[in-house]
């Protein structure tokens, strides 16, 4: 079979997302052209239907430039998807930003959830529980932005994410596990930003959530 005839994958239409999100901010394109490439990147059946939205961007030069056996950094089950069937239909629903406000209690996010573009996490003398495993990127990169005072952050990420830590601290900060381990330059990113402020952030990878068996009699 000739490789455009092949049937493209979740992971080819988001390697072509991220070179339109590319070209976008390197001014190739314009939020128009870069609206319509999305929508004709939805339709796309095949390899040969995806490679002419990016034929004329540098770096993507036909089929080529996708390969429907490039491993997710989402493989494993119940982890977060980027641009999945059912996650395209969620990430359809984002408004640009969402704000978590913890004040003198707690709240969380887990389960199947959309990380909208801009998550704003505000704690005061509470705390917020951020579980990524199961959640929607609505994006290849999220940003997190942290207001911590007095309380704490813990954010679980799946296996293959880069996180990437860009907050102050006074008397605080953040501490990451497992997370330095990510190598591939296409892994969907987390970005974390803002200021903790005798407060800490608690970030760590971990696998998919394991679902519990029947109990035996």
């Amino acid at each position: 079979m000739q490789p455009e005839h092949i049937r493209a994958s979740d992971t080819d239409r988001d390697q072509v997302t991220e070179r339109l999100r590319e070209a976008l901010a390197e001014g190739r394109l314009t939020p128009t052209e870069h609206e319509e490439r999305l929508d004709a990147l939805y339709k796309a059946k095949t390899l040969g239907e995806l490679a002419p939205i990016t034929e004329d961007l540098p770096g993507s030069a036909g089929p080529g430039f996708l390969s429907s056996s490039h491993p997710s950094a989402f493989a494993e089950p119940n982890s977060m998807e980027v641009l999945g069937s059912e996650a395209r239909d969620l990430a359809g629903q984002s408004k640009g930003s969402e704000n978590i406000v913890a004040v003198f209690g707690g709240c969380d996010r887990k389960g199947r959830w959309l990380v909208e573009p801009r998550t704003n996490v505000s704690v005061l003398c509470g705390g917020v529980e951020l579980d990524l495993r199961e959640a929607v990127l609505s994006q290849h990169e999220v940003t997190v932005q942290l207001a911590v005072i007095m309380g704490g952050v813990d954010i679980t990420v799946p296996n293959g994410v880069r996180v990437i830590n860009n907050t102050s601290a006074i008397l605080g900060g953040a501490e990451l596990h497992n997370t330095d381990q990510v190598v591939d330059p296409n892994a969907p990113v987390i970005r974390l930003t803002g200021t903790c402020m005798l407060g800490g952030v608690d970030v760590k990878a971990k696998g998919p959530k394991r679902k519990k068996g029947r109990k035996q009699a």
